[in-house]
């Protein structure tokens, strides 16, 4: 993870929150979409690997993102949980789950989602999210917003 870079109380709030959810959550929406295929995940052997895998990943590169000067940061944590999803996908597929029906706007806007596992919103993830999520955004806006004030920008 990052070495030597302070986080902001709020980005330091929502990484520790996230690190509680992240591999529960990925676990749930695969079983949840494992099951709707019905296909149960029960003799899965590859499923542990693949969750903490892809939590490990995920979690790496929220905490780049947040020890990333606000100037610099070219995305946004919850677009880091909507993109983990190729891992949770390519599982589902070797275990031939099917893909439920799409809509139009989701295969446009998302096609490489076709199981929608990725979230619109932090408590899609988790209830727990919801506010160091809303936190480090506003955070971010006041610190931008304050910058550009400084140098006479606003």
């Amino acid at each position: 993870m990052a070495d030597h870079v302070q986080l902001s109380e709020p980005a330091a709030e929502l990484l520790a929150v996230a690190a509680e959810v992240t591999a529960p959550w990925l676990r749930r929406s695969i079983e949840r979409t494992a099951g709707a295929g019905g296909v149960s995940t029960d003799d899965w052997d590859d499923l542990d690997r693949v969750v903490a895998e892809t939590a490990a990943d995920l979690l790496a590169a929220l905490e780049r993102l947040l020890a990333t000067d606000v100037d610099e940061q070219r995305t946004n944590p919850l677009s880091l949980f909507r993109g983990a999803v190729a891992a949770p996908t390519e599982l589902l597929r070797a275990h031939e789950v099917p893909a439920p029906p799409i809509d139009r706007f989701a295969e446009e806007h998302f096609p490489d989602d076709p199981y929608r596992l990725g979230p619109a919103t932090w408590t899609d993830i988790d209830d727990s999210l919801q506010t160091p999520g809303l936190t480090w955004g506003a955070w971010k806006a006041m610190t931008v917003l304050q910058r550009r004030r400084d140098e006479g920008l606003r």
